[in-house]
């Protein structure tokens, strides 16, 4: 698979990881909403998912999923379906459990292996398009699930994406975790907490908790995912979920074609963490020396969006891929 001809070269006002980092999220963007309809997919619990569904003119369908914290709504799911939906594809946008649209329609949390969760919206995205090509997104959080769905779960799963892209997926959750706690990553800690806890809230205010849940005002993600988290989603401790949801193991698993982008200097998730995952010929494994995390700031590229620019790019060459061995 042929990288980008580009790759992501920084402004002078953009460089090193933590600019990268913060421009990736707070850098404007012109993006215009799309005309979606709303669905409400049911999981077996009983829980739902808000669903955005903007329907296109070709044969491929491509499901975006959202980091942790944020929403279908989220600044990059928007320019990634206003790309791909410009481009004449259907786009189905999920929140995840009580994120988003979706909040008060789920009492359990997403987390970080909630690949049940994205298989029951990749087989209702068939049953709705049964002869389209379905491609998944997955940002941070989802990029970390759709790596466990595709290697550790795929023999288990009723649905798999044709095609899939991962962006700076967190392969090793003790050591994401744990950078976290360091230097300036605490202010990103401090800020997936922070949504986190107002999640939490909102789970009370609408009457699906049983009793509150305390989290202190500056705990850290680690105390999180120990406190409501790992308990919550059925794991013994955070321990358990983090061992049990750490994803570079299984990528050696992967027989779906899939890219998973990448940059040395995440500040949490760098792709060093993948340095001991052995990449099958099925997956192309692109690492940018700068972007930080989901940050990709670079020259050269419309509105300085180099991600974009990459996302365009590798789904093309999955596509023509696909379509060449069909």
């Amino acid at each position: 698979m042929k990288r980008p001809p580009l790759s992501c070269d920084p402004p002078l006002w953009a460089r090193g990881a933590h600019v990268q980092t913060l421009l990736g999220n707070f850098l404007p963007s012109r993006v215009a909403d799309l005309p979606w309809e709303r669905l409400d997919l049911k999981l077996a619990d009983g829980d739902a998912l808000r669903v955005l569904l903007a329907r296109g003119t070709s044969d491929v369908v491509v499901h975006l999923f959202h980091g942790l914290g944020g929403s279908a709504n989220a600044d990059y799911v928007r320019r990634a379906a206003a790309l791909f939906a410009g481009q004449g594809h259907t786009i189905l946008a999920i929140n995840h459990r009580g994120s988003g649209e979706g909040r008060g329609l789920a009492a359990r949390p997403y987390h970080m292996g909630s690949t049940a969760d994205m298989a029951a919206m990749l087989q209702a995205g068939r049953r709705l398009f049964p002869r389209h090509t379905h491609a998944a997104i997955g940002f941070s959080l989802s990029a970390t699930i759709l790596l466990l769905l595709l290697g550790r779960d795929a023999g288990l799963s009723a649905a798999l994406p044709d095609l899939a892209i991962a962006v700076n997926p967190a392969v090793d959750l003790e050591k994401a975790s744990r950078r976290l706690l360091d230097g300036f990553c605490r202010a990103y800690d401090l800020r997936f907490v922070h949504r986190l806890r107002k999640h939490v809230r909102d789970l009370w205010e609408s009457g699906l908790l049983e009793r509150p849940v305390h989290v202190p005002l500056l705990a850290t993600l680690r105390e999180f995912d120990e406190i409501y988290t790992a308990p919550a989603a059925g794991f013994l401790d955070r321990s358990d979920y983090y061992a049990r949801c750490t994803t570079w193991p299984y990528v050696q698993d992967i027989r779906t074609p899939a890219v998973i982008l990448t940059s040395e200097d995440d500040p949490f998730a760098p792709a060093e963490d993948l340095g001991d995952a052995r990449i099958p010929p099925s997956v192309h494994l692109h690492v940018e020396a700068t972007g930080g995390h989901m940050g990709y700031v670079g020259r050269g590229v419309p509105d300085l969006r180099w991600l974009d620019y990459a996302l365009d790019h590798y789904l093309g060459e999955l596509l023509g891929a696909s379509r060449a061995s069909a």
